[in-house]
């Protein structure tokens, strides 16, 4: 039997376009996964500094209870809703009409659902940050924004990233689903040589191999930045 898949794989792959057509879903699948990550924790900074924000002035209150129920809002919605549903949605009855490009959808819709994730995360690591920091600053004359932005979110950041490092991580398994809506990534690519080979069995082990390949770089990756902070905390 497994000379047998080794025969199937050898014709699909390496004779046949398989191993081209993966190259290039490969290439998509990192594009998309990395853009959405880019998109997904900018807004997720935004997003859990609005959940966040509080103030002493009664105008100010006013602003941010306003900024802590969008947030929330926009954390519970793409948190609460399978990220299929929403990228079907988005392109289908939103984005689609209007003759949008499946793959910016794709980045759109992927980086806002991450941002909801990586909100929670960041604002979990803001609060993990001793509240004496905060007071040090804003002691020093510093303004609220320039305090936490250069004092807090830096030492929030070596907090959370291993939290970061796993949303990367499932962001890449999401990809998955882009397919969907004929953007060609490993997950179409597959479909494409099992069109052509009418096999499923050999080209689904590819890609949960190649899946598996890039998760586990990412990971060692993910590892080696983590270790370089903490040796850079440790000097």
């Amino acid at each position: 039997m497994f000379e047998n898949m080794l025969g199937r794989f050898y014709e699909q792959f390496i004779i046949g376009e398989g191993l081209a057509l993966m190259q290039k879903g490969v290439i998509v699948t990192l594009g998309v996964s990395l853009v959405a990550l880019i998109i997904g924790t900018i807004i997720g900074i935004i997003a859990a500094l609005m959940k966040i924000a509080t103030s002493r002035k009664p105008i100010g209150k006013i602003i941010c209870k306003i900024a802590n129920i969008i947030a929330n809002i926009y954390i519970n919605l793409f948190r609460g809703t399978p990220v299929v549903v929403q990228l079907l949605l988005a392109y289908f009855g939103i984005m689609g009409p209007l003759g949008a490009d499946p793959l910016y959808v794709a980045f759109v819709v992927l980086g806002l659902n991450s941002g909801a994730y990586v909100a929670e995360i960041i604002r979990s690591g803001i609060l993990s940050v001793d509240k004496g920091q905060m007071e040090a600053g804003r002691s020093l004359g510093l303004p609220y924004g320039t305090t936490m932005f250069h004092i807090i979110i830096p030492q929030a950041i070596k907090n959370i990233l291993p939290a970061l490092g796993n949303e990367l991580i499932a962001l890449i398994k999401e990809t998955s689903v882009v397919g969907f809506i004929s953007v060609f990534d490993m997950t179409r690519a597959t479909r494409s040589v099992i069109s052509t080979t009418y096999d499923a069995f050999v080209p689904y082990i590819v890609l949960a191999l190649a899946y598996l390949i890039i998760v586990m770089i990412a990971t060692t990756l993910v590892d080696a930045f983590e270790r370089r902070l903490r040796r850079s905390d440790n000097r």
